[in-house]
């Protein structure tokens, strides 16, 4: 009977104490922080290795779950507000297409301009351009927010764009 006893008391212990333990949640990023920088007024550069590009590098790495959003400035509101247009984008013009795109590592970003036609041709679109470069962590990438919509992606990281940090 004693057995059954020691048995039963250590059953319980153990029961009780699996009961206990929190439960991590390994879907949840809490090494990144939203933030935003600009990058204002800059001429593509051209080069046979990467054609028409501009680059940035960060001044301190990205996290590895971090996710960079990009937007173009593709006009301005009735009030002088930036319009913001989330990138890889194609824009079909008279001449052809044109495409934005991009690519990040930890370390920095570089954005893409290319087409189906001469872009050089078209300068308005590679000369003076502005971006806003969005960090945001992977976990909170979800259905919710429209990311299309820049307004909806600020809204929903709580991010003041007022303090927007040039890269």
């Amino acid at each position: 009977m004693k057995k059954y006893l020691s048995f039963l008391l250590i059953a319980v212990l153990g029961f009780i104490t699996l009961s206990c333990v929190e439960r991590i949640d390994n879907d949840q990023d809490n090494d990144t922080y939203a933030v935003t920088y600009d990058l204002k007024n800059l001429n593509f550069t051209y080069n046979a290795a990467n054609g028409y590009h501009i680059s940035r590098t960060f001044n301190n790495p990205l996290f590895g779950t971090d996710v960079v959003l990009i937007y173009r400035q593709n006009g301005t509101t009735n009030n002088g507000g930036p319009v913001w247009q989330l990138i890889p984008r194609t824009l079909y013009l008279p001449q052809g297409e044109l495409d934005y795109d991009f690519d990040f590592t930890v370390n920095d970003i570089m954005i893409y301009a290319g087409g189906d036609y001469d872009i050089s041709t078209t300068p308005e679109y590679l000369n003076n351009q502005t971006f806003r470069v969005v960090i945001i962590p992977a976990s909170g990438k979800n259905a919710n927010v429209d990311f299309e919509d820049y307004d909806s992606v600020i809204k929903f990281y709580n991010i003041d764009d007022s303090k927007v940090i040039n890269l």
